[in-house]
């Protein structure tokens, strides 16, 4: 269900949703809860580490759009409640991919000063 609920948000954002506010918005994991009352869409800015704030207004503005959709696409008896989290990895993952590449120029500064 978290896979469908994704696919499906994705696709309503970027086809049905004209918000500048969210235009760069990916929507990277969703969680349902086990009785699908709460689902909770993680997601990124692209380029960002941090969302800025009128992003998440935004995403807020149209989550009530969202549930309507999904309820109309999945058909479903009861629509989870849609809670908007950001998604912290991304930015770990910048951060770690910095830390190497500072080891890295670190090593061949490294080996071009011991040739």
């Amino acid at each position: 269900m978290a896979d469908l609920i994704r696919t499906e948000v994705s696709e309503i954002l970027r086809r049905q949703i004209r918000d500048p506010r969210i235009g760069s918005v990916t929507i990277t994991d969703v969680r349902v809860t086990d009785d699908l009352r709460l689902a909770r869409i993680f997601f990124v800015e692209l380029g960002k580490d941090n969302v800025a704030g009128e992003t998440w207004e935004g995403l807020e503005s149209a989550s009530g759009f969202l549930k309507r959709e999904l309820g109309h696409r999945l058909h479903l008896r009861y629509v989870p409640e849609i809670v908007f989290k950001h998604d912290p990895s991304f930015a770990y993952g910048s951060r770690i991919e910095g830390l190497l590449k500072e080891i890295h120029q670190g090593d061949a500064e490294h080996d071009a000063e011991d040739s």
